[in-house]
């Protein structure tokens, strides 16, 4: 009951009389039990319930009864959220500023008095807390997460820390000051940040020494991801961590991360580095097994040569190249060079190659990976992220659709693992027909190929008309006479399938 009186005035909007008038009307319901199905349920299936919601909609739900009150403190995972600022594209609902941190006061207040009024005998296997970084609400929060730590049982805890600005706004000033003031918050809770095991931090320019400080607090921190967070233009990120098994890098300017020992490290996501060169070192990660590397490219860009970028790592087993509808960044290789760097992949996902290319270059990959058993590609021209001014593509060196150049190593050879070919975007032209009929005759064993139109992205087909009129109208099969003709061309009825 105390939680409700905390609660509901600053998540409810109501105020003064008109909230003692709502409060009033709420519990004289519940006397009556009239119509209250939901208050009825056993408590282990409302408590399932609830968990499934953000904290702050479980507890408005708990105000239908008395009965209902007492579920939050007994709620073992907890989900509490502050909403999204303008700019941050994580999620389809945007708040108007001032919503968002009188949310984020809500948030602070709830986690203080949720955490404070629990049972230590019930334990919270899990917390999430999305906040805005704020001095007050941000100490409000930790120092509430460090009693909870220190005095309950507790399994996996989350922060996801954003700014009350998006990063198209900030300045080169709000960047360092976002830095300094989240390093002080960690200096102000050392131990809520010593039992983290997820950390996302948004918007923020740390010192040289600063992020592997916060690593070294973070002591059982398994996931960490950074978007638009670097610790200065062309800076040096080294990282070092007993616990660390995940690793997410969404832009920042560094010039490189060097992964330096990672002895738990399984997967690694690194998206749009300004770099010029390679930009992740792997030094001990010998559990690595996901790659997923995207990369709006220009042509002064460095194309990656796998054989170099991986030559400490040979145990990745998923690689995901995201190429943003823009330039190929990947050199193929000699099967020599790269095989001892992908002898244990099993699965490639080559997405956003520009339509229209030439994919004879992607059979690199079967050469020089022999345990690989699935292929995916996606071939999309996707204007709403693509640069569409042509002066501002020649101005900063966005390449025009050129092919990548390839010459089979070993034209005979046979592989006796890829199973599976998916293609998003298949067009029936010689050029697919002339790489699927490739794939074919050197995949002995192909089981089954997957066969997809286009896939549909709403913002571009909201775009003004001058765009639109580069589009090219889809020529997918889709009555059953082009799809026999297809199929028969490829030359196999059994293994292709039409999926779209």
């Amino acid at each position: 009951r105390r939680l409700v009186c905390f609660v509901a005035p600053a998540q409810m909007n109501i105020a003064g009389a008109e909230y003692s008038n709502k409060k009033a009307t709420i519990e004289d319901a519940a006397d009556d039990g009239d119509g209250d199905r939901l208050s009825k349920l056993p408590n282990d299936l409302l408590l399932n319930i609830l968990e499934r919601v953000d904290t702050l909609d479980a507890l408005r739900a708990c105000f239908l009864s008395k009965q209902m009150l007492k579920l939050p403190t007994l709620l073992s995972q907890l989900f509490l959220s502050a909403g999204s600022i303008p700019g941050h594209h994580d999620s389809a609902r945007v708040f108007r500023p001032s919503e968002v941190l009188r949310t984020n006061r809500a948030v602070a207040h709830v986690t203080d008095n949720i955490l404070s009024t629990r049972s230590p005998e019930i334990t919270i296997s899990k917390l999430k807390i999305k906040f805005v970084l704020t001095q007050h609400e941000s100490l409000t929060i930790g120092k509430s997460v460090a009693r909870a730590i220190a005095t309950q049982k507790f399994g996996a805890a989350e922060f996801e820390v954003t700014t009350d600005k998006a990063y198209k706004i900030c300045s080169p000033a709000d960047f360092l000051h976002f830095g300094k003031q989240f390093n002080d918050f960690v200096g102000a809770c050392p131990d809520a940040f010593a039992g983290l095991t997820r950390l996302w931090l948004r918007n923020m320019r740390f010192g040289e020494f600063d992020i592997p400080n916060i690593l070294s607090t973070c002591k059982l921190l398994e996931s960490l991801r950074l978007s638009h967070c670097d610790s200065g233009i062309h800076s040096v990120l080294q990282v070092e961590h007993a616990q660390l098994a995940e690793l997410e890098i969404d832009q920042g300017k560094f010039e490189r991360v060097e992964l330096i020992c990672l002895p738990k490290l399984q997967r690694v996501r690194y998206n749009n580095w300004c770099s010029y060169e390679d930009p992740l070192y792997f030094g001990f990660a010998p559990q690595l097994s996901k790659l997923i590397l995207t990369k709006t490219a220009v042509r002064s860009q460095k194309t990656l040569e796998l054989s170099q970028l991986l030559a400490n790592v040979s145990s990745i087993s998923d690689l995901h190249l995201d190429f943003r509808s823009e330039k190929i960044w990947v050199l193929p290789e000699c099967p020599k060079l790269l095989t001892p760097v992908l002898s244990k992949l099993q699965h490639v996902n080559l997405d956003h190659l520009p339509e229209g290319c030439d994919l004879a270059w992607t059979m690199f990959i079967l050469e020089a990976a022999p345990s690989l058993k699935e292929l995916c590609i996606t071939l999309w021209d996707h204007w709403c992220i693509m640069t569409t001014d042509n002066e501002f593509r020649k101005k900063y060196g966005f390449c025009e659709k050129i092919d990548m150049k390839w010459k089979p190593y070993a034209p005979d050879f046979k592989h006796k693992n890829l199973a599976k070919l998916t293609i998003y975007g298949f067009q029936p032209d010689d050029n697919l027909l002339r790489y699927i009929r490739s794939v074919m005759e050197h995949a002995v064993n192909m089981a089954e190929i997957s066969l997809h139109d286009r896939k549909v992205c709403v913002s571009c087909s909201d775009l003004d008309s001058e765009i639109k009129d580069k589009f090219c109208p889809s020529r997918y099969p889709r009555t059953a006479e082009k799809r026999k003709q297809t199929t028969e061309e490829l030359g196999s009825l059994a293994m292709i399938h039409f999926r779209s």
